[in-house]
């Protein structure tokens, strides 16, 4: 097969162009090319890949992608590479997060195999150092290691001296407002926390009216050193359809990330429903 092309600047035209006409801008994560595939042709306008996601699709949490048991970066190049990019026909583009933080790799070489392989967006996200409360004694060692935030600016900034779309995101307002102001990414996501529901999903307590409430704040704040950036929301309450209509109701964003929202939620519900009725069936006397 030949895997679609696409560029920086076609990418750009067609989001600035739903921000014009004032089309919430969609991008979804993805473990697995069925889940690509179908995302796809739901209409997503970006499909993301990392590490995480494909952990997800086997089961486990998102967040075992943080323990040191595997290579992120070989995870989201190779199913990137083998899964994704050969399901899709190049309607959605896709952005691939990486580990900027990996200490066996120039980023210079990873981000050069993922345009060699036709994946022209990027994002700090495979894992971030962002995941790591700032007040814990594990947050204080990975600075003291050289794993830092400012390591995920760099590589964004990189990212865009190559010409490729780049896709900023942080937990906090502190370090959304270093990436902003240095990274300058096309769009940034201020990721609220891990979201709930489902079996692995985790519920920290905050509903969406307050999800929708720190959004907003850091959306203001972003803006005063970025304002050309497009905003997205992603995580925490922010669970279903209804959880996003609030968020573009109720936020001066251009649209939203789903992760768990459109792969694991549904999956679980799907599979346990449609197995429960087979399972159900029985032999005629």
């Amino acid at each position: 097969m030949i895997v679609p092309r696409t560029s920086r600047s076609e990418i750009l035209a067609k989001l600035n162009k739903k921000v014009a006409e004032h089309v919430p801008i969609m991008i979804s994560s993805a473990g697995s090319g069925l889940v690509a595939k179908l995302l796809e042709q739901a209409g997503v306008d970006c499909v993301n890949t990392f590490s995480g996601a494909r952990l997800r699709s086997n089961g486990m949490g998102t967040m075992s992608m943080m323990w040191p048991i595997l290579d992120s970066n070989k995870q989201t190049l190779d199913y990137t590479r083998e899964d994704i990019l050969p399901a899709m026909n190049g309607d959605a583009f896709v952005c691939a997060c990486i580990n900027p933080n990996d200490p066996l790799r120039d980023m210079r070489l990873v981000l050069k195999e993922l345009k060699d392989m036709g994946v022209e967006s990027v994002s700090n996200i495979g894992p971030s150092v962002s995941y790591v409360d700032k007040d814990s004694n594990l947050y204080q060692v990975l600075r003291k290691s050289g794993v830092t935030f400012e390591v995920e600016v760099e590589m964004l900034q990189l990212a865009r001296e190559m010409d490729m779309l780049t896709v900023g995101l942080a937990f906090d307002l502190e370090d959304s407002l270093l990436m902003n102001s240095q990274a300058k990414p096309d769009v940034f996501c201020f990721h609220a926390g891990t979201t709930k529901g489902g079996q692995r999903g985790f519920d920290s307590g905050e509903t969406i009216e307050e999800t929708a409430k720190r959004t907003e704040e850091a959306y203001r704040a972003i803006r005063e050193v970025h304002p050309g950036v497009i905003l997205i929301a992603h995580g925490a309450a922010l669970e279903n359809p209804e959880d996003g209509q609030y968020m573009l109701d109720h936020t001066s964003g251009q649209g939203f990330w789903t992760g768990s929202s459109t792969e694991r939620l549904p999956i679980e519900r799907a599979i346990l429903a449609t197995a429960a009725e087979f399972r159900a069936l029985a032999f005629r006397s």
